[in-house]
């Protein structure tokens, strides 16, 4: 077994390991294990969303997609975190509910009381905060053109 040298501050280094020493064994069978996610959002009106995502929530748009010269698709980006807008082909019929049951919770290091004034001074509606949670963040929903909740919250 691989012993350890401590080192000034208490830690052990990779420098500073001794002998045979490797990651611990998986359980099996194996557990998923993600890195990131990016949710994907089927919207009424692309171009009424873009600006929604670009304007109000201050996103970048990283990429598009279009089919015969008409935009279907964009990747918008905050921070790491992207969001994928589609155009409705209409295939399940036009009165379906979007975002009805569903919340995307995301983190932010930004503050949140300022940024949820940003939010409001572009034209958006909190659907409720900033408030203060258990643990010590604070959070707001907000809700897209299309009913879809997003919960953005101070990381901890």
């Amino acid at each position: 077994m691989a012993t350890k040298k401590k080192v000034a501050d208490g830690k052990p280094g990779a420098e500073e390991l001794e002998g045979d020493w490797s990651l611990p064994v998986r359980r099996q069978p194996e557990t998923l294990r993600l890195r990131e996610a990016g949710p994907s959002f089927t919207v009424n009106d692309i171009e009424k969303s873009r600006a929604w995502y670009r304007d109000v929530l201050g996103c970048l748009e990283k990429d598009r997609w279009e089919r015969d010269g008409k935009l279907v698709g964009l990747e918008m980006r905050a921070g790491a975190v992207a969001f994928y807008i589609e155009q409705d082909d209409w295939k399940k019929g036009r009165d379906r509910m979007k975002g009805e049951g569903f919340s995307i919770y995301c983190t932010t290091a930004q503050d949140i009381d300022e940024l949820a004034a940003l939010i409001k001074a572009r034209g958006g509606t909190l659907a409720d905060g900033p408030q203060s949670r258990p643990g010590g963040s604070r959070d707001f929903a907000i809700v897209d053109p299309d009913g879809f909740k997003i919960r953005i919250a101070s990381s901890t």
